[in-house]
């Protein structure tokens, strides 16, 4: 068994599943605190509402965060290759998306140094920022992965990014964004609805009702242009060595527009996932409607885990296509660091990965329980 689970192979299936996990896992947890931070200017009007909202997340924003490290941290450890395209292909982007989520920590620790009404305001906007824009620049990168991103590789395996900013911003990518930006918001509602209190708990109802209904509508579109084939994808035609060199120049890919539903079509149980990507969303709804914050915290979460593994199980085994040149994409089977690194990787992973969630679940269930304007008020300049 412990030799299987090290053969080269499997070590590569096993990292993807890793790195999807804790996609999943960033999305699902911080997802909500951009949902909160982008909600800010919209369920909360005075000072107080607005402190309410902010200590639903001022206490576990940052143990949130780690999973974005863990996530980018895999990627540079697991595949390098694609670390390297993404985050130079992406650079302005990403840049936009730090900048942002730089403005949080300087906007929880900052906002209470003063009670000027105009200082507060202006630190409100820079959380309402580094909420909103990441929730929609994320789901701009994931429209581009799926359409395709102009790189190649030289002959000694120097990526080449022939793109630039402008080019990122298309119409698929900015729709994805949009399904991105609605999710994120259902799931902040689904959060303040749960841990808040009064008025903002109202507000966050109503605009996470139409918030879900947007995400089930926006992503069944998606679903159908790539149903239609107007959203293309890429395929493997040659034979796949999954325990050769990684090497991305080894293989051919071809372009076709249905591609991406390939593996649903070959399995037919992972209709399943996006079927839960549509159903949570609606169910997450008629939580909102009926008041039942717990069912609806739970199906949003189900709602974003399934909209973001559908991306995943519709590209695999391609991890990023090339669209200039298909043959130069990047694949599970070619993109790897060598076997001894993931191996490595691994046996750490299976030690400190518990330890990470008993920690969190730990901390949450310290922290349970609702944030009320009486509390922030007895808790005065301690309170966020």
């Amino acid at each position: 068994m412990i030799d299987f689970l090290f053969d080269y192979a499997t070590l590569r299936v096993v990292w993807w599943l890793l790195l999807g996990l804790l996609l999943v896992g960033f999305a699902v947890t911080d997802g909500f605190d951009m949902g909160v931070g982008a909600l800010l200017p919209f369920v909360a009007r005075t000072d107080i509402e607005r402190r309410v909202a902010i200590n639903t997340i001022g206490p576990v924003w940052e143990g949130n965060q780690v999973w974005f490290i863990l996530g980018g941290g895999a990627i540079f450890a697991a595949w390098p290759a694609l670390y390297a395209l993404s985050f130079s292909g992406f650079y302005l982007a990403m840049f936009l998306v730090l900048a942002a989520l730089i403005l949080r920590p300087v906007g929880f620790k900052y906002r209470s140094k003063k009670e000027d009404p105009v200082w507060r305001a202006r630190w409100d906007w820079a959380l309402f920022i580094g909420g909103a824009v990441p929730a929609l620049i994320f789901g701009v990168a994931v429209g581009n992965t799926l359409r395709g991103v102009p790189f190649l590789f030289t002959g000694d395996l120097r990526p080449i990014y022939e793109g630039n900013l402008f080019g990122l911003l298309n119409l698929v990518a900015l729709y994805c964004g949009l399904v991105s930006l609605a999710m994120l918001v259902m799931h902040g509602a689904a959060w303040l609805a749960m841990k808040a209190d009064g008025v903002v708990v109202d507000r966050s109802r109503a605009i996470g009702t139409k918030a879900a209904l947007a995400t089930a509508a926006l992503f069944a579109g998606g679903g159908a242009l790539v149903w239609l084939g107007v959203l293309g994808g890429y395929r493997v035609t040659s034979p796949i060595d999954w325990v050769g060199p990684s090497n991305p120049l080894g293989k051919t890919v071809v372009a076709d527009a249905g591609a991406w539903l390939a593996n649903f079509r070959a399995y037919p149980l992972l209709w399943l996932v996006p079927a839960l990507g549509i159903a949570a969303p609606l169910a997450a709804a008629l939580g909102f409607l009926a008041n039942r914050p717990g069912w609806t915290f739970v199906a949003s979460k189900l709602g974003v885990a399934m909209i973001v593994t559908t991306v995943g199980v519709a590209m695999f085994p391609i991890l990023l296509p090339s669209s200039t040149h298909p043959g130069h994409s990047l694949a599970v089977f070619d993109a790897s660091s060598s076997r001894a690194t993931l191996r490595n990787m691994l046996v750490a992973t299976a030690i400190f990965m518990p330890l990470i969630l008993a920690y969190t679940a730990w901390v949450y269930r310290v922290l349970w329980g609702r944030v009320s304007e009486d509390s922030v008020k007895e808790a005065g300049s301690s309170a966020y």
